[in-house]
C-alpha cells in the first residue's frame, strides 16, 4: 500500500472517531448537565528518503470537552439545582468522588441527597448532604447553604479541578480530577432549576454532514485506488 492510501486510511479512522463524538452529542441533547465533546487531531510529519516530499498524517489523539454554560430551565423541583458560572457538584461514586453539572437530586430513605443512580451529593467539606424529613420547607441559597424550616443544615459545595487541564470525562455527565479539586467561590446555585446540555443541535447536524461528506470522499479515493491496483496487477498478469 502506498503512502497516499496509508494517509487516507488514517484520516478515515479520525473521521470515524469524530462522527462517534458528534453522534454522542446529538444523543445527549436533552441530558441534564451534559457537555459537548469534540475530537482533537494531531498532525505528524515524517521525512521521506531522497527528494521525496515529507509525509503528513493526522490522527485523532483525544477528545475535548466544551465547558460552556448550558441554558437554565425552571422546573420548580425542591431538590433540582443548577449552577450558573464555573464549578461542579461533587458526588460520591463507587470509583471515588466525581464532578458533575447534573443537579437533579432526590432524598434517599436515609435523608441524604442522591442522584438517580444513588451517588451521594457532597457538601463543602466532602460529607454527604443530609436533609431532615418533616422539619419544614427546604431552601437552597445561591451560595449552596441548605436550610430546613429556616435553619441552616449544610452547605453544598462547588468545586473545580486543581489544574486547568486536569479534568477527565468518564462518560455521561461525570468527570474525574486526578490532580485533586479545590473549592469554587464564584459559581451561583439556583434552586428549582436544571442546566440543560450545552450542545447546539444545528451546529452538530451541520458538523455531522460535513464529516460524512469528508468520509465519503476518502472512501471514494480508496475505492479508486483499489481499482487502479487491481488493474495494474491484471495487466502485469497478462504479460
Amino acid at each position: 500500500m502506498d503512502n497516499a492510501s496509508y494517509t487516507t486510511l488514517n484520516r478515515q479512522s479520525g473521521l470515524m472517531a469524530e462522527m462517534r463524538a458528534v453522534a454522542n452529542n446529538i444523543a445527549n441533547l436533552s441530558t441534564t448537565g451534559f457537555r459537548r465533546e469534540g475530537v482533537i487531531f494531531a498532525e505528524h510529519v515524517a521525512a521521506l528518503e531522497g527528494a521525496e516530499p515529507s509525509l503528513s498524517m493526522a490522527t485523532a489523539e483525544a477528545r475535548s470537552v466544551n465547558l460552556a454554560q448550558g441554558a437554565l430551565v425552571k422546573t420548580g423541583g425542591t431538590f433540582d439545582l443548577a449552577i450558573e458560572g464555573a464549578g461542579f457538584f461533587q458526588v460520591e461514586t463507587p470509583d471515588g468522588p466525581r464532578l458533575t453539572r447534573a443537579g437533579a437530586f432526590t432524598p434517599s430513605p436515609e435523608g441524604e441527597l442522591v442522584t438517580a443512580d444513588g451517588a451521594r451529593l457532597l457538601d463543602l467539606g466532602g460529607a454527604p448532604v443530609f436533609v431532615p424529613a418533616d422539619a419544614g420547607p427546604v431552601a437552597v441559597a445561591e451560595d449552596g447553604t441548605v436550610s430546613v424550616g429556616g435553619n441552616p443544615v449544610a452547605q453544598i459545595g462547588l468545586f473545580v479541578p486543581a489544574g486547568p487541564g486536569d479534568l477527565v470525562h468518564e462518560g455521561g455527565t461525570r468527570f474525574a480530577a486526578p490532580g485533586g479539586i479545590e473549592p469554587q467561590e464564584d459559581g451561583t446555585m439556583f434552586q428549582g432549576f436544571l442546566e440543560h446540555s450545552n450542545v447546539d443541535p444545528v451546529a452538530e447536524i451541520a458538523r455531522m454532514i460535513e464529516v460524512q461528506r469528508a468520509y465519503e470522499m476518502g472512501q471514494g479515493f480508496l475505492d479508486n485506488e483499489d481499482r487502479r491496483i487491481r488493474s495494474v496487477i491484471e495487466t502485469l498478469g497478462r504479460t
